[in-house]
């Protein structure tokens, strides 16, 4: 899996804090923007941020380009409903020598991993007998697993992203869309810190779990955010570790 940071509104925690700051304030936007030192915009983030007062995150978005992750994770990602994605089309690809991802409990085991790939070399071939057949890839693609592997370009905003990490960043979620929040996570404190240094899974952020009886038992604390999200140790899982997700081509 690879996340790369396209582009970003241009100052983006200055455009937060005009966007706030104008709301009350009797100058021009132009005057408010001005003014906003990079000491003032930290001060002020940081009252928006413990108001609960997140509207002004909505004028700033960032735009990313995903790949090496699996079609089950694009489904997933598309619930994020607050984004624009566009995605690498089976209809008009040719599959005939697609990519997967293996899970890692499949590829932890040599008897899971070795009939996941009987079962993808199976579906590998009946794609290409039915386009072989001159069936449009359009219908064969209804063979293909969850596992294919795809790439999209996803643009968000501050606002999205927020609620985005503290659904994704949860152990809860799955693997592959956990370490994907991550890494952007990753990518977005780069350039916008003051928006995003808060930014996790619901027990952090709120100081409290968000999954009731299906909680993992496991808060983060600030520390391990802190080294998760800067990279330097990885995400760990009952299931398995997330970075053990291999990519294959069959």
């Amino acid at each position: 899996m690879e996340v790369k940071l396209l582009s970003h509104t241009p100052e983006p925690e200055r455009v937060v804090a005009t966007a706030a700051r104008l709301c009350y304030a009797p100058e021009a936007a132009a005057e408010v923007w001005s003014g906003f030192t990079p000491e003032k915009q930290q001060a002020f983030i940081g009252k928006l941020v413990n108001y609960g007062h997140f509207s002004p995150f909505e004028h700033v978005v960032f735009t990313f380009a995903i790949t090496g992750v699996s079609r089950a994770l694009s489904h997933q990602l598309v619930r994020h409903r607050i984004a624009s994605y566009s995605q690498r089309s089976q209809r008009y690809i040719d599959e005939a020598a697609f990519a997967v991802v293996v899970p890692p409990t499949v590829a932890a085991d040599p008897a899971a991993r070795e009939e996941f790939a009987r079962v993808i070399g199976q579906i590998q071939a009946g794609y290409n007998r039915l386009t072989a057949l001159g069936v449009p890839k359009e219908d064969a693609r209804y063979l293909l697993p969850n596992a294919c592997q795809t790439q999209l370009i996803m643009t968000m905003n501050a606002r999205s992203l927020l609620h985005f990490f503290r659904l994704r960043c949860c152990r809860r979620a799955q693997w592959e869309i956990r370490e994907l929040a991550w890494k952007i996570r990753r990518e977005v404190v780069k350039v916008a810190p003051l928006l995003f240094r808060e930014a996790g899974p619901a027990c952090l952020v709120a100081g409290k779990c968000a999954e009731g009886t299906m909680t993992c038992g496991r808060p983060y604390t600030r520390e391990e955010v802190d080294k998760v999200g800067s990279g330097q140790v990885g995400l760990d899982d009952p299931g398995g570790t997330a970075e053990a997700g291999e990519t294959t081509t069959d």
